[in-house]
């Protein structure tokens, strides 16, 4: 194995790692928070399932490219130097401290920036249709379900047929969001794989996915559990589904690569300033400081990863 190859492989280990400990939460935090009292491995061997055979059909359907097309204006570099793995290290660093950065800025802009413009613009539209599709939903259903799910606990008899309708959302959700966040993962690795490489890709994806598991999902866990009520299966499933049906939209929209996490704070942010308002007919300066806050951290985690591109190819004499 020549040099580059190994950096190919290390970035591709850490971009696995930093893109599954600070992107999957958005997808799965949902689906942790609400299934606490579950064995962790239980959860794991659900979302590994749908990973395998996602990555797989993918691969089977496209020739080899496992990231859906959305690679092929991002060639791969040859030779990849040294100076390719440090976004995802950067972004290992990041994730510690909550802030929920953009691998797809982070990582694809790094192998082409002259791709940012496209992608910006469709990961600034996927918030604002998160957020506005958030609050025309959740003025409809919060007097309708979310109150009562506030005010009433679930029941034995509800809690099985939430159970089922949430695994399925969840499914559904996780799915188109491998598919989006493929492109980022797999950047480091030939755009065409063949079987050893697709086998050994998988099991490192489902290594670091059961890490995610065990430890419960991590310090990026912590915005979701601080939204209302998202520890309820029955609003778990409703955000779950929303989420899923706004990715599938850009997905069938065209291939370029977007910032899931922007769609992700987006939704929240639209959910969370409808219920309360619509709970208690004020706008909390409490709500709005906490959504105005993690949108200036993915602005922030934006601002960084565009900076730190340009600063690594500097460094890197490219």
């Amino acid at each position: 194995m020549d040099f580059s190859h190994a950096v190919m492989w290390i970035g591709f280990f850490l971009a696995s790692y930093s893109v599954v400990g600070n992107d999957v939460i958005q997808t799965l935090g949902t689906f942790l928070s609400s299934n606490s009292k579950r064995q962790w491995y239980v959860l794991f061997l659900f979302a590994g399932t749908i990973l395998t055979a996602t990555l797989v059909y993918g691969w089977t359907v496209n020739g080899g490219d496992v990231s859906y097309g959305r690679l092929s204006k991002y060639p791969l570099p040859s030779p990849m130097g040294w100076y390719y793995v440090l976004p995802p290290l950067i972004l290992l660093g990041i994730t510690r401290f909550g802030i929920p950065v953009s691998t797809s800025f982070l990582i694809l802009t790094f192998f082409n920036p002259k791709n940012l413009d496209s992608m910006l613009v469709k990961s600034v539209s996927g918030y604002a249709m998160a957020f506005v599709t958030a609050v025309v939903l959740y003025i409809v259903i919060t007097k309708l379900l979310e109150r009562r799910f506030v005010e009433n606990p679930i029941t034995k008899k509800e809690e099985k047929w939430w159970t089922v309708a949430q695994w399925f959302s969840t499914g559904f959700l996780w799915s188109q969001w491998l598919i989006q966040d493929f492109a980022n993962i797999f950047a480091y690795l030939p755009r065409n794989l063949s079987g050893m490489e697709l086998t050994a890709a998988l099991a490192i994806l489902l290594g670091m996915l059961a890490f995610i598991f065990y430890s419960k999902g991590g310090a990026i866990q912590r915005i979701v559990l601080a939204k209302t009520n998202t520890t309820d299966i029955r609003s778990a499933t409703i955000i779950d589904l929303t989420y899923g049906l706004v990715l599938f939209y850009f997905k069938e929209l065209n291939e370029v690569p977007m910032s899931t996490t922007w769609v992700f704070i987006g939704l929240l942010a639209g959910r969370e300033l409808t219920m309360r308002y619509m709970l208690t007919k004020k706008f909390s300066k409490e709500v709005l400081k906490d959504i105005g806050l993690d949108f200036v951290k993915v602005t922030f985690g934006l601002v960084v990863s565009i900076g730190l591109v340009y600063f690594i190819q500097l460094l890197g004499g490219v």
